[in-house]
């Protein structure tokens, strides 16, 4: 049995609101469970999609520059859909439906950029992080082309509604679904799934050679055991796609917040290169979108069958 759990009280509408128009009350993720709420889940396995949200809710709008179109590139659009069959194998998964450029549930809630507020940041707010440098920070700056998102700055009032209305609903729920795993099965394995430009695929070599189609972000060996990390490398390459490791990417807050091995819970990040599914001018699927939603099947059975007690 599988249900989506909506994290607030008021129930999405039946037609999907544009982009530019959705309302903040929506709820702010959702939970796609593999057994129902309170029993136990059926494997180890948790995954996320924190940056396939595409609601942008009146309050950033009526604040931007920019339309949301425009903002849209940001987003790691349909990646939801290519894991949305896990829980039938298993797996519970947990997707953002605000937009990465509202509130990004991959960076720390407090790695703000003082230049974007008007008013003081409180000391524990006021990042300094090379992400926040680059306006990239739990509320973006810029979008990838270095464009200003904002036409006037925000207030900390403003950056903690967001924080309090869908970053910290996220990790509580994430927290949650990790716990059942872990009480359950003695381990939790997390897997943050995201999509990254082909530009910067092309730019990073896969092991095979070539630019690679996947990266895998496991924080060096830090986050999980590698072997989770072969086995999911392993599993990849035999279905034709080259593989990289940390680099570009080795994994952001989700990944290195939760990964401790050590504590019992493994998280592994995967960045899917974007032209292997999609059109990135207009953000359509392509053909590959079908190939790659029955591979991501095939690797959740894979790591659906691992013997999680030889996690180390």
């Amino acid at each position: 049995m599988t249900a989506w759990e909506p994290i607030a009280t008021t129930e999405p509408s039946a037609t999907a609101p544009s982009p530019a128009a959705a309302p903040v009350a929506l709820p702010a993720h959702d939970v796609l469970r593999a057994a129902p709420e309170g029993a136990p889940p059926p494997t180890a396995l948790v995954f996320a999609s924190p940056h396939s949200g595409d609601i942008y809710p009146e309050d950033m709008m009526a604040a931007a520059r920019l339309t949301a179109d425009a903002i849209r590139g940001s987003e790691d659009a349909h990646v939801d859909r290519i894991i949305e069959g896990a829980p039938a194998l298993g797996a519970a998964v947990i997707r953002a439906r605000l937009a990465r450029a509202y509130i990004d549930l991959n960076r720390d809630p407090w790695e703000l950029d003082p230049a974007m507020f008007s008013d003081e940041l409180p000391d524990f707010a006021q990042g300094r992080s090379a992400r926040v440098a680059a306006g990239l920070g739990a509320i973006a700056r810029v979008v990838a082309e270095g464009r200003p998102i904002y036409a006037r700055k925000l207030t900390f009032a403003e950056a903690k509604a967001r924080i309090d209305l869908a970053h910290r609903p996220y990790h509580d729920a994430l927290d949650r679904l990790l716990a059942a795993a872990r009480s359950t099965h003695g381990v939790a394995i997390l897997v943050d799934w995201h999509s990254m430009p082909a530009a910067a695929a092309r730019g990073q070599r896969a092991r095979g050679g070539g630019p690679c189609d996947i990266v895998l972000g496991d924080r060096f060996g830090a986050a999980c055991s590698p072997r989770l990390t072969a086995l999911v490398e392993r599993e990849l390459e035999s279905m034709g796609y080259r593989v990289a490791r940390n680099a570009p990417y080795a994994g952001g807050y989700t990944t290195e917040h939760y990964g401790r091995p050590a504590r019992r819970t493994h998280a592994l990040q995967i960045e899917i290169n974007r032209a292997l599914y999609m059109n990135e001018a207009t953000r359509e699927p392509t053909e590959g979108l079908a190939r790659l939603t029955a591979d991501a099947a095939r690797l959740t059975q894979a790591l659906a069958d691992l013997d999680v007690s030889s996690l180390r």
